[in-house]
């Protein structure tokens, strides 16, 4: 296991995000920082690299000894076939992809009558991508991006059968799909090709709950548990640092109208879910950031850099921790 950086979780204070007024950030800069951190690798979004930079990219992330882990979205075969292209002149193992459909929090009610439809859609996309992805020996693994549940990103994987279609495995976006997070890592482990270590706060709502960004180690993921699970099942896999988003992602697990587009859950499941909110849910505290609050710029890019420094101080010595176990 190698453990890395994603831009993602730092939007603002690496210039990702329009609204930080920032220049966005060069891979070269991702790497160094990574370095800088005590991480071994990199996970780059597609935007950021030129054509006229990748060669030069390869070069350096190899001359350094650090991976790149490619980040690509949607399910178009042609789209991913030129990201996993540019994966391998990379020298990257993987490509990431996330399939969208649902809103963020699980939310598929706008899709109502839809979904399976949908479903089988980007099955046929992911099948078609998969022989690029063959073809150039790169990994193309699919995010639970807050829309696939574990029962979803399974039938994908087992009906394409492509060794070289998995999953990026998020790990607190199980919770957004209604599901314990240890048991949806144990599920998914078999085909997890590439990980983004994320944490949550959880805040009850009469509706269901809201999953509110935090430092690693300062949520509900027991990152401990993870790891053995990952060094079982898929000891080569690369990970990287993504903090959550902004803005808090409002799950509506007990809606009326939640559930209709869902795989058929047991009373067991819904109830270990459920349980696990409650027993981790906070009912005092600001579920809010600086964004949500409408806080200057700085206020938010210091938050950003702060959660950071807090997330490498947690996770690194647990992760080495558990490569000497």
């Amino acid at each position: 296991m190698r453990l890395g950086l994603s831009v993602y979780g730092t939007t603002y204070s690496m210039g990702i995000s329009s609204a930080s007024g920032r220049t966005a950030v060069h891979p070269r800069q991702v790497i160094d920082q990574a370095i800088g951190a005590g991480l071994e690798g990199v996970e780059i979004p597609v935007f950021l690299l030129r054509e006229d930079v990748i060669d030069d990219i390869a070069r350096y992330a190899a001359e350094q000894g650090t991976f790149i882990t490619l980040a690509a979205n949607g399910y178009d075969p042609g789209k991913l076939a030129a990201a996993i292209r540019s994966a391998e002149r990379l020298g990257a193992a993987t490509v990431r992809t996330m399939i969208g459909g649902a809103k963020l929090g699980g939310d598929r009610r706008g899709m109502t009558g839809r979904w399976q439809p949908f479903l089988q859609q980007v099955r046929e996309g992911l099948a078609e991508a998969a022989k690029s992805a063959e073809q150039a020996k790169v990994n193309l693994a699919v995010e639970n991006h807050q829309d696939l549940a574990s029962e979803e990103l399974l039938w994908i994987c087992e009906t394409i059968g492509s060794p070289h279609v998995g999953i990026t495995l998020d790990t607190g976006n199980p919770l957004a799909t209604a599901e314990e997070p240890l048991d949806f890592f144990e599920r998914v482990a078999p085909y997890v090709k590439n990980v983004h270590l994320k944490d949550y706060r959880i805040f009850p709502s009469d509706e269901g709950y809201r999953l509110a960004r935090c430092p690693l180690g300062a949520g509900v993921i027991d990152f401990a548990g993870l790891f053995p699970i990952l060094a079982s099942h898929c000891p080569n896999v690369t990970m990287s640092i993504e903090l959550g988003a902004l803005e808090a992602r409002h799950v509506r697990a007990l809606a009326d109208d939640y559930w209709p587009e869902y795989p058929v859950r047991t009373a067991a499941q819904f109830a270990r879910t459920m349980r696990f909110v409650q027993n981790h849910s906070r009912t005092s505290g600001d579920w809010q950031t600086p964004f949500e609050r409408g806080e200057s710029v700085e206020a938010i890019i210091a938050y950003e850099e702060r959660e950071l420094a807090e997330s490498l101080a947690y996770i690194v010595p647990l992760f080495q921790q558990g490569r000497m176990d």
